[in-house]
């Protein structure tokens, strides 16, 4: 897409300096604001590493910040696997919905929207807005569910690459994410070098070990073996893989701490000690760290 753009891009996030709406939350200082995301279409096909073909899609979209005359000062924050395009500030819809990164994205904080124009994403295949399993299969009139197609990080990329290129923006001051985001970041710089001055890879890695392999897979099937996947046709059922999700979940979050960071968080502190011998065994939870 080549659309015309104004000198200066703008975020839709109402400032902290802004009075406050009688509809709208209390903006705290340091904050960007409460921001309203952007539906972005593309209808040029995107081709991916499997060869498979997404004929249009939407990418969802949130900018904090001005973009420069020049272009020069665009930040891209990659996100994590269950993170969103919603880095920063308030989500009108839900005051309390703060934020992935607030205390890194806003006025005066490390990455400045005083100084640099950032763009949060949401990747195709999410949940959270952008073309995904749950959106409309143009050609089937129904919810793509199991048949979308599968996503490399570099399909990601190109992606990305053509919203750069929708907002004017031919290299990025820095690309940045963490775990999966990270991956990203890595991504640009090995396929798109002169896209970026910087590449900020944090709490990631260019490829999985063994482990990592294997604790995803195991993930994979406490949701595949939920009756209420449906061969991941949930959608059509109207249903929820949550007891799966949840046990993935749990997985997950034992794979982001060590074995000497959890000792430390948690140890084998009981959730609810009992004073003498009144001890009651059974199955609710006994140790904090199974909560």
């Amino acid at each position: 897409m080549d659309p015309t753009l104004s000198a200066n891009h703008s975020s839709t996030a109402v400032p902290s300096s802004a009075p406050a709406h009688p509809n709208h939350p209390v903006v705290p200082e340091g904050s960007v604001g409460v921001v309203t995301p952007q539906y972005i279409a593309f209808t040029q096909p995107l081709h991916l590493a499997s060869g498979q073909v997404l004929p249009q899609y939407e990418l969802c979209v949130e900018t904090y910040g001005t973009l420069n005359a020049e272009r020069t000062n665009a930040v891209l924050v990659c996100h994590a696997l269950n993170a969103s395009h919603h880095v920063a500030g308030i989500d009108p819809t839900d005051p309390k919905n703060i934020g992935w990164w607030d205390n890194m994205v806003g006025p005066g904080k490390p990455v400045d929207t005083d100084r640099f124009f950032v763009i949060g994403v949401n990747n195709i295949g999410s949940c959270f807005g952008s073309t995904g399993p749950a959106s409309i299969n143009p050609d089937t009139g129904e919810p793509w569910g199991a048949s979308f197609p599968m996503l490399t990080v570099e399909d990601w990329v190109n992606a990305q690459a053509r919203l750069a290129d929708h907002f004017g923006i031919d290299k990025f001051a820095a690309v940045m994410g963490g775990s999966l985001g990270g991956m990203q970041a890595l991504s640009w710089a090995i396929s798109q070098p002169d896209r970026l001055e910087h590449c900020v890879v944090i709490a990631s890695t260019p490829r999985l070990s063994a482990q990592n392999i294997a604790f995803n897979e195991v993930a994979r099937r406490a949701i595949i073996s939920d009756p209420e996947f449906h061969g991941g046709d949930y959608y059509k059922h109207q249903t929820v893989p949550r007891s799966g999700l949840g046990v993935a979940r749990m997985i997950g979050h034992i794979t982001y701490l060590s074995d000497t960071v959890m000792a430390e968080k948690f140890g084998r502190a009981q959730r609810n000690p009992l004073e003498g011998q009144d001890y009651r065994y059974g199955y609710d939870i006994e140790f904090e760290v199974e909560s």
